[in-house]
């Protein structure tokens, strides 16, 4: 929760509302973040699975990336991130025919693995890296250095949390690292985040709101946390 929204709610004033997260969290309930503050509890701290994130918001995730593979062109260079949205983007460009003569560069073995089928209508590129079991990911210390040496025409890019205040968030630092460089490897970027991250903010910053071009989500995002987003002059907000 948001300190502005639990003034609104409880009609007192934001410093009182700050007074009492920081007892809460003196007492070891919550976890004070910039702006607001989280739940402390393992369940919602840990980080779930390739797989076990695959099931959740599934439908959501295919509506987000189909509208992604909208703005992709053929002839285009992609950074396409981990993640169960992004193998929702990959397997719409399999599916894809008219896009062709793609560069992906990706970081996850799962997106390189599913997209292989589209050789040589795509060339995939995968950066390289220690490898992350969770997410099938490649991150630090080699991660970097392909990043470091390309620049893409879109990078396409998950997220745990996009909050106002504190910007593009992930659960883990090693892939927040990572995302943050492929968003300064790219002209644009696309964020996609279902609507259980709206209004999130998690441990791992990735970057400003203002560093993303364009924010797709669904219908379940939160209304209050999405009218925030909409009213900073950062990206153009679509909902799938």
């Amino acid at each position: 929760m948001r300190v502005t929204e639990l003034s609104r709610e409880f009609g007192v004033s934001a410093v009182t509302v700050r007074g009492d997260l920081d007892a809460l969290e003196a007492e070891g309930g919550i976890r004070r973040v910039h702006g607001g503050a989280v739940p402390l509890d393992a369940a919602q701290l840990e980080e779930r699975s390739f797989e076990e994130a695959a099931v959740q918001a599934a439908e959501a995730k295919a509506r987000i990336a189909a509208v992604a593979a909208d703005l992709i062109e053929p002839g285009m260079s992609i950074l396409l991130d981990v993640g169960t949205t992004a193998a929702a983007v990959a397997r719409q460009l399999l599916r894809r025919d008219g896009l062709r003569d793609l560069t992906v560069i990706t970081n996850g073995l799962s997106i390189a693995l599913l997209l292989e089928g589209a050789i040589p209508r795509l060339q995939v590129v995968v950066t390289g890296g220690t490898l992350r079991p969770l997410q099938h990911s490649l991150v630090a210390p080699l991660a970097h250095q392909v990043l470091g040496r390309v620049y893409a025409d879109l990078a396409l890019i998950g997220c745990n949390g996009i909050e106002a205040d504190a910007g593009v968030t992930n659960i883990n630092l090693p892939e927040a690292e990572v995302k943050a460089a492929m968003i300064a490897a790219a002209a644009r970027t696309v964020v996609m985040a279902d609507g259980s991250k709206i209004g999130r903010v998690q441990l791992g910053r990735v970057a400003d709101v203002s560093a993303v071009d364009v924010l797709i989500t669904d219908s379940t995002a939160p209304s209050p946390a999405l009218a925030e987003l909409r009213a900073l002059d950062g990206p153009r907000i679509i909902v799938a």
